[in-house]
Order: structure tokens, then sequence, then C-alpha cells
């Protein structure tokens, strides 16, 4: 049973474009497919329950969206055992595509994933919070602080519709990086890292579970992350004036950050982090809330991609 869910308004419209250059291809080898576009948000999320509630025990599900609309879609599934999931990046940022070495037109990537012959078996990360009523899964990072914030401004961004119609859309994230750094509060930092006793961050600027190394259209955050070893790789930054913290996002985009005293990157299977002050949260770019206590935690062996 092979099934897509189509965010055609990806993009500023481009996923519409790519969507109909894969399936033509589908058409060609007259490849039996079901599609279903999303008309409102949350709508992938109901879409990827009811296809895995079907009863069919071999389903191949296939995003053609961003990173948000597979976010909702992973959430959204159920009997991950009888599930092969795949994507066709259409986002701006296109971290989970990357992180997977996904490359090529529209129709190579379907090519790619009708002819897969073995699954690349990869974690997934669950994240829950004080007064959530679900916790949230997440494949690329979540994380609390500059990043959320940068990501939570971008889903409003009138900045990021124009770049991503002169295929710009990456620059998003630094434009509203550099505007948010010098407006955002900091706040004191409790992180438990499997358990172990507290250890305290002044100050934190943000605190980034990472699953695979990139998030933010590429900013390579843990560059050592890796989603098949069971693990989560928190990058933390505090105790920095933002000055200087402006003058390290080069350090950051190069993957040099770790060298400067304030960025920390721990490998661990569980996180806790409390806040003094409510800093933004989110998951894979998608708004949870403002929260004070998380809980992090990566699920081995979760979710089975082709490509």
């Amino acid at each position: 049973m092979l099934c897509f869910i189509v965010n055609e308004h990806s993009r500023s419209g481009k996923g519409a474009k790519i969507w109909k250059e894969a399936e033509a291809v589908l058409k060609k080898k007259n490849i039996a497919y079901e599609s279903y576009v999303t008309q409102y948000e949350g709508h992938a999320f109901s879409l990827a329950h009811d296809i895995c509630e079907c009863g069919a025990d071999d389903i191949q599900l296939v995003v053609v969206g961003g990173d948000g609309t597979a976010n909702e879609v992973i959430n959204g599934m159920t009997h991950f055992e009888k599930v092969r999931f795949g994507v066709i990046p259409t986002g701006s940022g296109n971290d989970l595509a990357r992180g997977l070495g996904i490359t090529g037109t529209p129709t190579e990537v379907i090519g790619h994933i009708l002819n897969c012959r073995e699954d690349y078996v990869m974690d997934l990360g669950q994240v829950s919070w004080n007064g959530c009523e679900k916790p949230r899964l997440f494949a690329i990072s979540a994380g609390a602080g500059l990043d959320a914030l940068v990501c939570k401004k971008a889903l409003k961004s009138k900045v990021k519709d124009a770049l991503n119609k002169l295929h710009l859309g990456k620059l998003t994230y630094l434009f509203l990086t550099v505007q948010s750094l010098f407006t955002m509060q900091t706040t004191d930092a409790g992180a438990f890292f499997d358990g172990k006793g507290q250890k305290n961050h002044k100050k934190m600027i943000f605190a980034a579970a990472m699953n695979f190394r990139a998030e933010g259209g590429g900013v390579p955050m843990a560059p050592g992350a890796d989603a098949q070893d069971g693990k989560l790789s928190v990058c933390m930054a505090w105790g920095i004036p933002k000055w200087r913290t402006f003058l390290c996002l080069p350090l950051l985009v190069t993957a040099n950050h770790l060298r400067i005293r304030g960025f920390e990157v721990t490998n661990c299977k569980e996180y806790d982090l409390k806040l003094k002050t409510p800093m933004v949260l989110h998951a894979d770019g998608e708004y949870c809330g403002d929260v004070t206590e998380m809980h992090f935690q990566c699920l081995p062996k979760k979710l089975h991609v082709m490509w």
C-alpha cells in the first residue's frame, strides 16, 4: 500500500510543482498509489494516523513536503513496525532530507524510493514538557531558546515567504537568528543527562537536542550527531555575551563552535532541562509552547526509511 501525503503549499507553492513531477513518474510506470493533499495545519497528522490504522500490514508512507509536514506525519503514525517512511523534500530548510542524504530531482528521489530494497533504520527523539497533553516525536531536533524562537518566528515570517520566492529560503534562519539574538532574554538552566546530577548553566542562550547533525537550514549544531547511535547530541550555549555570540555565528555555521568556551555538546539517551524563566520550545521547527521544564529521550531504531 503506497500512500503520499502532499503539502502543496510548502515553499510558497513549490510543493505542488514537485508533486506534479513525482506523480508523473508514478503514472508512467503504472504504479498503484493513493495521494492525500493537506488542507490545514494538523491535517497531515490525522491523515497519517488514519492511513496507519487502516489495517494493512505493509504501508509505504511518503511525505511530499518540508520538515514541518514530515514531523506531523511522524507524530500521526502508529504501528511503526508495519510502516516504511519516505520523503520527497519540498521545504525551505529540508534538514530531514539533508540528514538522510536525500538529493536529486523529484524524479530521481521518487525513483530511489520505488527501488529501495533495504531501509535506513533510524532513531527518533521524543520531548515532553510541563503542561503537555502528549509527548511530541522529532526526527531532526528539539530544543529551547534561540533556535526555537527563530523557528517560531519563521512559521509566520513574511521574510521567509519573500525569500522562498527568490529561492533564498535558507537565509530566513540567518536573518531571524541575528534579529532574535539581540532581543531575546537568556535564563539560568539546570540540566540532567541520563539521570545524573544537575549541571548548572547561567544565562543559557539555547539547548538543542539533536538527532541529526544540523537544523535551521543546515546549521551543524552537533557535528558528530548520528541518528543510528541510540543517543541524542545535546548542544548548549550559555554565559556568552550577545555581541560575542554574534561574532561566533560564522564558527557555528562552519561547525567550529565547540572550540569556544560556552558551547558544549553532550551525548545521552535521556535529558532533562529546567529553566528559571520560560523559553520557547520547538520540535523539528514546530512550536510546542513557552515552557520551563522539558524531558527529552531517544527512541532507538524507531523509523524505517525508504532511501
